[in-house]
């Protein structure tokens, strides 16, 4: 691999804890700190402090095809209860030309917020795609 290109992002692969499948779209591996603002009343500036407060997390989204007998995310999705027994690690590796990883995202306690299946087109000529959103507590970036 060339370092003096970037990287390309169509070759990765996702651990989900389910069948190894090919997911066509991975999306929301974003983290953001929030902001608190303080202003104390003595202060002799006329503006608030920006200090950094909770990191926050969006929502992971997961898309791949739907195939004949295959209902692995709708069975993850009716586990989702109280208790924290549907929680899964998701691993997510960017790979280069020989299939090894060069960027990792790590995803923490992930659990199924929202399927969508596919939209049906009589007319349409593709792939049948369903979606599941995850919800989860951390996320975390590796270089190998």
């Amino acid at each position: 691999m060339n370092s003096n290109y970037p990287l390309t992002k169509f070759h990765f692969s996702v651990n989900w804890g389910g069948t190894k499948i090919g997911f066509t779209e991975v999306t929301g591996l974003d983290v953001e700190t929030e902001i608190i603002e303080y202003r104390q009343g003595a202060s002799p500036e006329f503006s608030k402090l920006k200090i950094p407060g909770l990191q926050k997390y969006s929502n992971l989204t997961l898309k791949r095809g739907i195939f004949l007998n295959d209902n692995e995310f709708y069975a993850w999705w009716a586990t989702v209860h109280v208790d924290d027994q549907m929680r899964r690690d998701i691993t997510i590796s960017l790979l280069d030309d020989a299939h090894n990883p060069v960027l990792v995202w790590v995803v923490k306690n992930a659990w199924p917020t929202k399927i969508t299946g596919t939209d049906l087109k009589a007319d349409g000529n593709e792939v049948a795609i369903e979606t599941m959103e995850l919800a989860h507590e951390g996320l975390v970036v590796q270089t190998v």
